[in-house]
């Protein structure tokens, strides 16, 4: 009998295990930039706990192991800003990424009124421009994080079905 993998709003005792999994899987991206010195690499634990505080932080749990999260936040404008969005390697290729990616525009709709959203990549980083094109997402821009990665800023507007949820 196997297990479902279920998606839901994370809590602060989920801050050691979504640090640990980001740590792993954005091991690849700092392979593919040479760069081991990236933001998700260098977050720190009170750092993240303090995003659970105030942002919208999701999780994929598959029993009580955390596969997945990720982040969002609204600015003044109601632009859902979303990031550090992670799938443990060994989950990747199976649509966790894009529920996740689903979950956070949902409660940025709802929660936050949010009629668009943003989000960046590395301009490397194929496979994630993949989702996000297919999730409709369009790239707006460039920009050098402080890392040095050159990242490409992707945006949608939030649909009609988003704009329901948040009625």
């Amino acid at each position: 009998m196997g297990m479902s993998v279920i998606i839901s709003a994370a809590g602060t005792q989920d801050a050691e295990q979504i640090l640990k999994l980001q740590y792993l899987s954005f091991q690849s991206e700092a392979e593919l930039y040479g760069n081991y010195r990236i933001a998700p690499l260098v977050q720190t634990l009170d750092s993240l706990r303090a995003e659970i505080a105030t942002d919208l932080v999701f999780v994929a749990r598959l029993g009580e192991e955390v596969v997945g999260a990720v982040r969002g936040s609204a600015d003044q404008g109601g632009v859902g800003l979303i990031g550090r969005l992670c799938v443990h390697p060994r989950l990747q290729g199976h649509g966790l990424g894009a529920r996740l990616l689903w979950a956070a525009e949902s409660g940025l709709a709802d929660q936050r009124a949010a009629t668009r959203f943003q989000l960046h990549t590395g301009h490397l980083s194929e496979s994630n421009l993949r989702l996000y094109r297919r999730a409709g997402y369009a790239p707006v821009g460039n920009a050098t994080g402080q890392d040095g990665v050159r990242m490409i800023l992707l945006e949608k507007k939030a649909s009609a079905a988003e704009y329901v949820t948040s009625a």
